[in-house]
C-alpha cells in the first residue's frame, strides 16, 4: 500500500508543478503593441458613498515585451492622454480636466512603466511599476490574467490580458472633494483601475 501511495504522491506533485508553471508561452516571446481599438483602459470610483462612477480613456499608447520562458523578464509601458477622459457626462469630464483634478494643461499625460514582473500561477501574473499622475510618481501593483493568444484573420499574432489595480488618488495630488449633508464625502479616495488589453506582435 505504501508503494502505491508514493506513486500517487509523485504523480500529484508533478501535476501540481505543471499547473503552477502554467502554459508554455516561449513561442510568444517578443515585443507587442497595444491595439487600442480592441482594448480598454478604465476606472471606477465611489460617488456620494453609495455608487460608482465609471470612466475610461480613449487615447493611449502602450507596448509590452513578453518573455514566455522567463516571465520575470517581461515588461510594459503605457502612456495615456488625460484629455481623452470620458465618464459619460460632459460637465463632469470638463471638471476632471481642470486643476481640481488632473490639470490637463500642465500634466497632459499619465504614464506607467513596469519595474518587475512575476508569474503567480497558471494564468495569473503580477506586474509592479511606477505610475505617474499629475507629475507625481508612486509604485503600483497590477494583477494580470493571461486570457489567451491567437492569430487573427490578417495573420497578426495577438495576446490578451485583463488587469486591475487599486490606487489612492490623494497620493497623486487629486485631493478635491466635497462634504455631504448626511455625512461622508462626495468622491471616494480609492480608485479601481481596470484593463482589457489586446496586444499585437510588433
Amino acid at each position: 500500500m505504501g508503494l502505491f501511495n508514493r506513486k500517487n504522491d509523485t504523480a500529484t506533485t508533478t501535476a501540481l508543478a505543471t499547473a503552477t508553471a502554467g502554459p508554455d508561452l516561449s513561442h510568444l516571446s517578443g515585443d507587442y503593441t497595444i491595439d487600442t481599438t480592441h482594448s480598454r483602459v478604465g476606472f471606477q470610483v465611489r460617488h456620494a458613498m453609495i455608487t460608482n462612477v465609471r470612466g475610461e480613456f480613449a487615447d493611449y499608447q502602450g507596448t509590452l515585451h513578453l518573455d514566455g520562458a522567463d516571465p520575470a523578464a517581461s515588461s510594459a509601458e503605457l502612456v495615456i492622454q488625460v484629455a481623452s477622459i470620458s465618464t459619460g457626462n460632459d460637465q463632469r469630464d470638463g471638471h476632471l480636466r481642470t486643476g481640481d483634478f488632473f490639470a490637463v494643461e500642465t500634466h497632459p499625460e499619465i504614464a506607467f512603466r513596469s519595474t518587475a514582473a512575476e508569474q503567480l500561477d497558471a494564468d495569473t501574473y503580477r506586474m509592479t511599476g511606477d505610475l505617474t499622475i499629475k507629475g507625481i510618481t508612486r509604485p503600483v501593483v497590477l494583477d494580470l490574467e493571461f486570457t489567451g493568444s491567437a492569430t487573427d484573420p490578417y495573420g497578426l499574432q495577438r495576446l490578451g490580458f485583463e488587469g486591475s489595480a487599486t490606487v489612492d488618488r490623494t497620493e497623486f495630488g487629486l485631493t478635491y472633494n466635497a462634504a455631504l449633508e448626511t455625512g461622508g464625502v462626495l468622491i471616494g479616495e480609492k480608485v479601481k483601475l481596470g484593463f482589457d488589453i489586446s496586444a499585437v506582435r510588433a
